[in-house]
């Protein structure tokens, strides 16, 4: 009996084992490293493979302060893209957008100022009056807004988050996690052209006017910690300091989040160590680039009969420095449920990545473009071809 309950506590141990990127723990991966010491919570995720390196009460509700922004941020740039939104268009400012007290650009009531100018109020001096007008060009309201932020939070699976705002000003039932603010950042991350604004150090509003104004980003590890091209800070007396950041080294980005520090110098430290530590061990390896074509779809009904299927963000596996990368494969997994027309962006299927058998990642494929159900003259022809073969 004795030597069946020691089997049985061996086989429940390996079954249990905790996974590790590419398979067996050592010794040296039991120890849990030392990083984020002076922070309440925080995360460290390999962006292409969602892969967590190190997390610290990475669930624990907080308020994020205005790391908030980093769900803002989204929603604008998903407007942008799907074309609900120019970067050149002028926005009036409303009362209530100019009105917002914390962090600010300092708008003012009827002021008329570009979608391009307010992306960098908000993404480098995380202004609050730039954050509302924006929400409210894009919902009609700050309050419709925050509504799909909530919904957009929902979607992505994240179960601790809740919005009252769009800027992060203290609210409650206004919380995060360090968990959620990575999965955010890296949906956020799927628009590249995002860090061409977090990564600015300092530029200009009304260049060469009056009203002048002169922006330093608020996260100063753009400056200092090479690499590190965003995200978002945050800070009230109730959240303290807290920082998303990310940086790419080597083809490899990384995403760190701490929230809760009590100072400025512990936040930036929590933050460079993670990243040091990531960079220091651990490398990556891209299989496919976003938008390289994975396979086709063979689409008798369509007007286009064979269609282009894409990577709808960069994919990568990750292993220690020195780990064998090798046992990789990808295979692909189509719909067998797709119906015409398809919208560009759908997702038609998704691309597995194991190693040795076990999964590392699924990531969804897509078309690149509209495909619309062919005319009855395009079937016509295409029955005449196969007749003639």
């Amino acid at each position: 009996m004795k030597r069946f309950v020691f089997l049985t506590s061996i086989i429940f141990s390996i079954l249990f084992m905790p996974f590790t990127v590419f398979g067996e723990e050592s010794e040296e991966d039991d120890q849990e490293p030392n990083l984020a010491p002076d922070t309440q919570s925080a995360i460290l995720i390999e962006r292409d493979t969602g892969q967590m390196l190190f997390d610290k009460n990475a669930h624990e509700k907080l308020p994020p302060a205005s790391m908030t922004k980093v769900m803002t941020l989204l929603l604008i740039m998903e407007a942008l893209d799907e074309g609900k939104l120019d970067k050149d268009e002028t926005i009036r400012v409303s009362e209530r957008a100019a009105s917002m007290g914390g962090s600010q650009v300092f708008l003012e009531a009827g002021e008329e100022m570009s979608v391009n100018d307010l992306l960098k109020g908000v993404a480098i001096a995380s202004g609050n009056d730039a954050s509302v007008a924006l929400a409210e060009r894009i919902a009609g309201s700050e309050k419709a807004f925050v509504e799909q932020m909530n919904k957009k939070a929902e979607a992505l699976g994240l179960e601790n988050t809740q919005f009252q705002n769009s800027t992060g000003l203290p609210a409650e039932d206004h919380y995060s996690t360090a968990h959620d603010m990575a999965i955010m950042a890296k949906e956020l991350l799927k628009y590249e052209s995002i860090t061409d604004y977090t990564s600015i150090y300092e530029d200009y509003l009304r260049k060469g006017e009056e009203d002048e104004l002169w922006l330093v980003n608020t996260n100063k590890l753009v400056k200092f910690y090479p690499g590190v091209d965003g995200l978002k800070t945050g800070y009230t007396n109730e959240a303290k300091y807290c920082l998303t950041a990310t940086a790419e080294k080597n083809g490899m980005r990384m995403i760190a989040v701490v929230m809760g520090a009590d100072t400025t110098k512990e936040r930036n430290a929590s933050i460079s160590g993670m990243l040091d530590y990531a960079f220091n061990h651990y490398e990556t390896k891209n299989l496919y680039e976003k938008g390289q074509t994975i396979t086709t779809l063979d689409l008798l009904k369509a007007e286009d009969a064979s269609v282009d299927v894409v990577a709808s963000e960069s994919i990568s596996t990750i292993h220690r420095k020195g780990e064998d990368d090798k046992n990789v494969k990808a295979s692909v997994s189509l719909n067998s449920d797709i119906t015409l027309p398809i919208n560009k962006g759908d997702q038609v299927g998704e691309l597995i990545v194991k190693h040795n058998g076990q999964t590392l990642s699924k990531t969804p494929l897509i078309v690149d473009h509209d495909v619309n159900k062919a005319s009855y003259l395009t079937l016509l022809k295409r029955t005449m071809q196969n007749m003639v073969k």
